[in-house]
């Protein structure tokens, strides 16, 4: 008989100080800054820099680190939101389908009059026309979707 896997316990949640979010903020505007930098900034040595950073990625506060990109000039000129409204209880099996799409930037489960809201990044309006009446109406459980065009959009960096 197969061991049931078990989930890996969740760190404990911890507040923030101001010390944190500063580096939070920090990290958040340039994602290559030096410990030195950071530690510069916020006033600490960097064996705390160091170690606070440390910490918040251990804490899963830190999820990974990511570059901004302009996906105009990296030949994804056509961007958009898209609602969906899937089968009650299908989230799981629609999520798995949508992250095998591409383009697909980032999905969420939500409340309201839809229940999945999507953004995706396509060469152009073709491409973005051939993934939503193609593949995406194509998934069983879609019941339906509206597809919302983004004219222009503004990186927004989270203040401490």
């Amino acid at each position: 008989m197969p061991r049931e896997q078990m989930a890996e316990p969740e760190p404990p949640v911890r507040p923030l100080d101001p010390i944190d979010r500063t580096i939070l903020r920090l990290l958040q505007e340039d994602g290559r800054a030096s410990i030195r930098s950071v530690a510069e900034r916020v006033h600490v040595s960097r064996a705390n820099a160091y170690a606070r950073i440390n910490r918040l990625i251990e804490d899963g506060v830190i999820r990974g680190f990511t570059a901004r990109v302009d996906h105009e000039r990296a030949g994804q000129a056509a961007s958009a939101y898209i609602t969906l409204k899937i089968v009650q209880n299908s989230w799981r099996t629609v999520r798995e389908q949508l992250l095998t799409l591409p383009g697909v930037a980032h999905i969420a489960l939500v409340s309201g009059d839809f229940d999945v809201l999507m953004l995706v990044h396509t060469p152009d309006n073709r491409s973005l026309r051939e993934l939503v009446l193609t593949r995406i109406q194509a998934i069983p459980e879609v019941l339906s979707s509206r597809t919302l065009l983004v004219f222009e959009e503004t990186d927004i960096v989270v203040a401490g």
